[in-house]
């Protein structure tokens, strides 16, 4: 080896472990401990889930957010079109359709009106589709939002759109937004927890991902059954005795790891596995249902078809902001009734509708809808123009996407509830009053956390990130 070799394989950790002592080091380690770059002679206790303190006084603590993946029809649950009723079958005037692109139907198709009754509800007397009248009965809680819009056609960059506030992949969502803004009250459980039911969504894992986001805020996805998470009971012959045992000698480790780097990971790193610890009691204890009573599981539907699934994760929302968990997303797919539209949207509400009406009271009874937003919706609705094509294959007829216009509705966490905002045109083509972008319904989501949308970034690759991107302004009139 010669002397220029030698040079290349020294590195400054080498030099501060192996060097001598002399004025030299002693005036580098001066430098760098002004500088807060050496290693603490403790273990910090580096909790990157720690409760932070929001920027300005907040309406919310934390966020269930009902995501029906697939795009629900509004015509058929929310939004009611009786002129769709006289023009059913006929196709609409050039002058209505010209520069409309659909992905799966043209603009000559035929218009679809639905067979739903609605009816009022409500001091507001909004009007709901007989097919939810659970949701329907808690009128009163509900801000229904019927000038939602978004610029994504179709469903994987529709729901990264929603749950990103971008079409690409790969960007923080949400619940990694919240989490990494505000951390978390839950000691034993994730910040961000992910539930699911029905068909999977397009999207996947893209709905809760953490992006450039450290993992930590990354969503948890738990299971309705069996192990919350997979792996979570020690395998066989590991008691529990052992297990801490383990972890305790896998920290000593790490703590002389740090000693010797000062690196904040290593802290962090920690955390997490005293984390997964923990939730190796907490996790099964939560899935305990053994406490609640039978009227509340059976208001959820709990034990019974078809509402089980949905009405387990729905009650596990609820159990889980009780133990201060974030953010909690419920997935529920597939809401895309391109055929056998009536049918089918008929199965998703049997299945999702008095679950959530139950959550709804169920955080009103307990004191907990004041500080728990609720949101539901898709990443866009659907056509007023119905797909036929498929009738000579003796498929009933269904909806296309529609990006713009559609429905959603938030409750809770500060809202004013029993009031309508936004109104489309008579046959649900465009809005005509208080458009709300997705954009808009992110910084809302936000700033009822006590959040600035402007304020709350990342920096990555050189900017500074968002989850409103460059755009988004909170909907005022939901808090008046």
């Amino acid at each position: 080896m010669n002397f220029n070799d030698f040079q290349r394989i020294q590195t400054r950790r080498y030099f501060f472990k192996f060097a001598a002592g002399g004025i030299e080091t002693i005036a580098l380690a001066h430098l760098l401990g002004q500088d807060g770059r050496t290693a603490q002679k403790e273990l910090p206790d580096v909790n990157p889930l720690a409760p932070r303190a929001p920027q300005f006084a907040p309406k919310a603590k934390n966020v269930i957010f009902l995501l029906q993946a697939g795009g629900p029809s509004q015509i058929d649950l929310y939004d009611p079109k009786p002129e769709l009723q006289k023009r059913h079958g006929q196709v609409l005037p050039e002058s209505m359709t010209k520069g409309r692109k659909f992905p799966f139907i043209s603009p000559s198709a035929k218009v679809l009106g639905s067979p739903r009754k609605f009816r009022k509800y409500g001091e507001s007397g909004a009007d709901f589709s007989d097919y939810i009248p659970h949701m329907a009965s808690r009128a009163d809680d509900i801000a229904l939002i019927r000038s939602m819009h978004t610029e994504a056609v179709n469903h994987h960059p529709g729901q990264a759109m929603l749950m990103s506030g971008t079409t690409m992949s790969g960007r923080p969502t949400v619940g990694s937004w919240v989490s990494y803004g505000l951390g978390s009250e839950a000691n034993d459980l994730p910040a961000f927890v992910v539930l699911n039911s029905g068909r999977g969504a397009s999207a996947g894992s893209t709905n809760w991902s953490n992006g450039f986001l450290p993992s930590t805020y990354q969503g948890v996805n738990f299971r309705g059954y069996g192990d919350p998470i997979l792996y979570l009971k020690n395998p066989p012959g590991i008691s529990n005795d052992s297990q801490r045992a383990r972890i305790d000698a896998i920290r000593e480790l790490n703590e002389n790891h740090y000693q010797n780097t000062g690196d904040l990971e290593i802290a962090a790193r920690i955390h997490s596995y005293e984390m997964a610890f923990r939730m190796q009691t907490a996790a099964p204890e939560l899935l305990d249902f053994s406490n609640e009573s039978q009227a509340v599981l059976d208001s959820f539907g709990v034990g019974k078809e078809p509402t089980n699934a949905y009405g387990t994760n729905c009650l596990l929302a609820r159990r889980m902001v009780e133990r201060g968990v974030r953010f909690v997303l419920l997935v529920h797919a597939s809401w895309d009734q391109h055929e056998n539209l009536d049918e089918e949207l008929g199965k998703h509400c049997d299945a999702t509708d008095a679950p959530v009406g139950a959550l709804l009271g169920d955080l009103k009874q307990r004191g907990l809808l004041d500080e728990t937003m609720v949101v539901w919706g898709g990443e866009f609705g659907r056509t007023p123009l119905g797909e036929f094509e498929r009738e000579f294959d003796g498929e009933a007829p269904g909806r296309d996407h529609h990006p713009g216009c559609f429905s959603m509705w938030v409750a809770g966490g500060g809202i004013q509830g029993g009031q309508v905002i936004g109104r489309t045109d008579d046959i649900g083509f465009n809005i005509t009053e208080d458009p709300v972008h997705i954009h808009d319904l992110q910084a809302t989501i936000l700033h009822a956390l006590g959040l600035d949308h402007t304020q709350l970034t990342y920096s990555f690759m050189g900017r500074d990130f968002r989850l409103t991107d460059v755009g988004g302004n909170v909907v005022k009139k939901l808090f008046s």
